[in-house]
Parts: structure tokens; C-alpha cells; sequence
């Protein structure tokens, strides 16, 4: 099924055009799951630039020239970020307990460690001589406002992904079962029942466990090893059909199959592929599946040779739902970038470890 390309696919080419950052009802969040996360990166930069901006709003107060508001912004933010960052801690470390408690009791939490935040802020002016007498009604106060507010956009947050999610999950499965497809394999396993009954019995397996995958509940997220099993198995359907013309290649590192995926996220990028790249083209196409960890973060690349001229044209309905899917999982951890660059196409994925 493997084989090398006749022409090479100069990644490095690719890569260079690569820019940063190129239905249901909703559903309320349940009373007995957590309706704020403090654990995500996106979460923890959001946080600090409110905060600052807040601190800064209120260091316009008395301040009479500019020099003397961002005196006061530094004295404040000497107080506001590490209370800032000692309440993300502590939510994120209590995020195992505050999920077993009811919404009203887990957003009356989140207040009084911005209370408890905001005395430590104080407490950390007051110890570095920067107050002669620490306000502490008033810090206690600030935090609790403060929290009170970080806490309800964070619920709205959470409101927002079920929606989102759900949108997504629908829209991928929409897209995953293509009648076309369905039609083309079972055909390719009737011309084989009787020359092959054994490859058109593998053929029919491989259907199988693609349709079970993609009509399963699977949570949240899956390995990555999962979904390349998952992408394999769609392969192996399409080599039957194509031949010669569809020629695979997997450059898979060990050491990144664990890393965390929405579930059906790679099977709809190597259908692209066959898609765009094999279907067009009388000679085929070259198809290279990689992965490989770096440090903490995992990057997955799908490319595909494509033809030249005009192609089919795509509605970017797959693309746009793999993009969307990620940054409800990962939020700002997770990467998607895509490039065509000199014949070559290039989806490049990047997530945490």
C-alpha cells in the first residue's frame, strides 16, 4: 500500500508560506459538572489581561499626568498579578473538587478565593513597604468583584462550547458519511466478492469500523494513535478503489501518539486528500502522513500532491469544521495552518502533549 513518491514534497517550501494564525437548542451546563476551567493556557491570558486592564482603568482615578498613572499602574499590578495568578492556582488545583459541587456552590467558591486573592495582593504591597497601611476591606472587595467577574465569563464560556460542540460533531458527521463514498465501496466490494471474497470481506470491515467510529459516542477527545488506526482504515477502503494511483506514506513518531484529538479530525483531512489530490488525477496522487513531538507539543502534517490546472473546487466545510474543532478542545495551545505551495497542499496541526 506504501510507497514512495516519484517527486519529493519540499515541506520546508511549504512551511515558508505558513502565516501565525492563517442545529441544537443550547444546552445548560449540568448542575454536577464544571462550569469554570482554570486550567487551560487561554484561560490564564485572558485572566491577566483583565485584570490589568481593570487595575489600569482604576489607576486613572487621581492620577494627574501619564507619569504618574503608570506609577500607580506598576504599584497596583505589583499586587494584582500575583493575585491574580495565586486564584488561577488555587481553581485550577481545586478543579477535581469544585466539579463534584452544584453550579451555585462552585461560582460562590470561585468569588471567595478572589476575596482570599485579593487580601493576598494586599498583603504582598503591605510586606514590600509599597503601603503604609493596607486597605484591606477594600483589596478584599476588589477580588471578589473581580473574580465575580472572571468567574461569569468563564461560565459563559463553558455554556457556549456545549452549543458549539455539538454544531461541529453534527456538521463533521454530515460530512463524513458522503453517499458517494458508501456507494463507491460497497460497488468495490461486489467487483471483488467472487474473484477476492477475502479482500472484499476485509473491505467490508474496514467499512464497518469506520461508520461504528464515526457514529459512536467518543467524549471529548481521543489519542492520536486512535485516529491514525481510524485514517488507516479509511485508506485501505480507498486503495482498493484507486490502486496505483493513491500511494500512502506514514512518517509516524511514537512518542506523539498520546496526544489529545477531537474525535474524527484526522479521517476528514486524508479524505481531502483523496479527494482533491487523487480523484482529479488520471496518475494519482502522493499522499504523506506525519507526526512528531517537540518537547511538549505534538505536530501532524497531512500533504497531498495535487494536479495541475483547475481543480474541483471545495466549500472548505472540512477544513473550517477540523479548525473549529481544535480550538474548542486546545483553545490557543492548538495550531491549524494549511498552504499550497508548488503542487503540494499541507494541513499542519500542532497541539500540546
Amino acid at each position: 500500500m506504501e510507497s514512495k513518491p516519484p517527486t519529493s514534497m519540499n515541506e520546508s517550501q511549504i512551511l515558508s508560506v505558513f502565516q501565525e494564525p492563517a442545529s441544537e437548542p443550547p444546552v445548560a451546563v449540568p448542575a454536577q459538572a464544571l462550569v469554570f476551567d482554570a486550567c487551560h493556557v487561554g484561560v490564564v491570558l485572558r485572566a491577566v489581561l483583565f485584570v490589568e486592564t481593570a487595575v489600569g482603568v482604576g489607576a486613572m482615578f487621581g492620577a494627574a499626568t501619564f507619569f504618574d498613572w503608570l506609577t500607580r499602574l506598576s504599584l497596583l499590578s505589583g499586587g494584582a498579578l500575583p493575585a491574580t495568578l495565586v486564584w488561577l492556582i488555587a481553581a485550577c488545583s481545586l478543579k477535581k473538587q469544585l466539579a463534584r459541587q452544584s453550579t451555585a456552590v462552585q461560582q460562590v467558591a470561585g468569588v471567595a478565593l478572589g476575596m482570599v486573592a485579593g487580601l493576598y495582593g494586599c498583603a504582598v504591597l503591605f510586606i514590600a513597604g509599597l503601603l503604609e497601611s493596607a486597605p484591606w476591606v477594600a483589596c478584599a472587595f476588589s477580588g471578589a468583584m473581580l473574580s465575580a467577574a472572571l468567574v461569569a465569563a468563564l461560565v459563559l464560556r463553558a455554556k457556549g462550547k456545549t452549543p458549539a460542540a455539538t454544531t461541529a460533531r453534527l456538521t463533521e458527521l454530515q460530512a463524513r458519511i458522503r453517499p458517494h463514498f458508501l456507494f463507491n465501496t460497497l460497488n468495490s466490494a461486489i467487483a471483488l466478492v467472487r474473484a477476492e471474497p477475502r479482500k472484499a470481506e476485509a473491505l467490508l470491515e474496514d467499512l464497518s469500523d469506520l461508520f461504528r467510529h464515526a457514529l459512536m459516542e467518543q467524549g471529548e477527545s481521543v489519542t492520536l494513535a486512535d485516529e491514525i488506526a481510524l485514517a488507516r482504515r479509511y485508506l485501505a477502503i480507498e486503495q482498493v478503489r484507486f490502486g496505483e494511483r493513491l500511494r500512502v506514506e506514514w512518517v509516524l513518531d511514537p512518542k506523539a501518539d498520546e496526544a489529545k484529538l477531537p474525535p474524527l479530525l484526522l479521517q476528514p483531512l486524508v479524505e481531502n486528500a483523496v479527494l482533491h489530490g487523487v480523484e482529479p488525477s488520471d496518475s494519482g496522487a502522493h499522499l504523506k502522513i506525519t507526526t512528531r513531538r517537540r518537547g511538549s507539543s505534538v505536530v501532524i502534517k497531512v500533504s497531498n500532491t495535487v494536479p495541475a490546472g483547475p481543480g474541483k473546487p471545495g466549500n472548505g466545510l472540512a477544513l473550517g469544521n477540523v479548525r473549529d474543532r481544535l480550538s474548542l478542545l486546545h483553545d490557543v495551545q492548538g495550531q491549524f495552518q494549511y498552504a499550497l505551495k508548488d503542487g503540494v497542499f499541507q494541513v499542519r496541526i500542532e497541539v500540546p502533549l
